[in-house]
């Protein structure tokens, strides 16, 4: 009884949610745009030269101890 139990319950639970997860209509459109904001100033890699630095220099220490 157990074995057929558990399998109905999951595809019962199953079909339930999936029905509440339909999609929603397209809504009012919200406000009109403004002009557009200049652009902050921000370093073009973000990061992505200290991240390499940082592995570089790990590497390089994993090496060292190696030896």
């Amino acid at each position: 009884m157990k074995q057929v139990l558990i399998p109905v319950t999951a595809a019962f639970l199953f079909f339930l949610t999936t029905s509440a997860a339909l999609a929603q209509g397209p809504g009012s459109g919200g406000p009109e745009p403004q002009q557009p904001q200049q652009p902050t100033a921000v370093p073009i890699d973000g990061g992505a030269s200290l991240l390499l630095a940082a592995g570089a220099a790990y590497g390089w220490r994993r090496i060292r101890n190696k030896k």
